[in-house]
């Protein structure tokens, strides 16, 4: 049976791996979210950690970034199981961070919507930025004269 928590270890709250993200990880925009993630060694049971912001710019009231923030925390508390088994078939973990993009507060439906898509999206993103870092690692010479 599955258990739908959304445990404290799961969260992602360390100040140095969330700079590393921004500064060495990788995105991808699945509108209305931007999803920046980066490979890390995760001191939890867990294969992934997520952190959840939304922009001040954007929503000027705590209220309101409050309510998406609550919304989109509780849309991938119903949905991580697939993107954990993924992550653990593949064997590796996980830190990202969902940015929420829009200017208007979307449905909690269509937000769920393109949340699952993005959660889809990941382990493959994954796959493929770790075959491009496999193909540039590998040195190729040209001995032809």
């Amino acid at each position: 049976m599955n258990r739908f928590t959304f445990k404290k270890a799961e969260r992602l709250t360390h100040k140095i791996l969330i700079g590393k993200l921004f500064s060495e990880g990788k995105g991808f925009i699945c509108y209305p979210f931007r999803v920046v993630w980066k490979e890390a060694k995760l001191n939890s049971e867990f294969p992934a950690q997520v952190a959840i912001t939304v922009s001040k710019r954007s929503f000027k009231k705590a209220v309101t970034r409050n309510l998406l923030k609550r919304r989109i925390r509780e849309i991938y508390r119903l949905n991580k199981g697939e993107l954990y088994r993924e992550l653990e078939s593949i064997n590796i973990n996980i830190a990202f961070m969902l940015v929420y993009l829009p200017k208007t507060i979307l449905t909690t439906s269509e937000m769920e919507d393109k949340l699952i898509k993005a959660l889809k999206r990941l382990p493959k993103e994954y796959e493929k930025h770790s075959q491009l870092s496999e193909k540039s690692d590998s040195v190729h010479h040209d001995t032809s004269d």
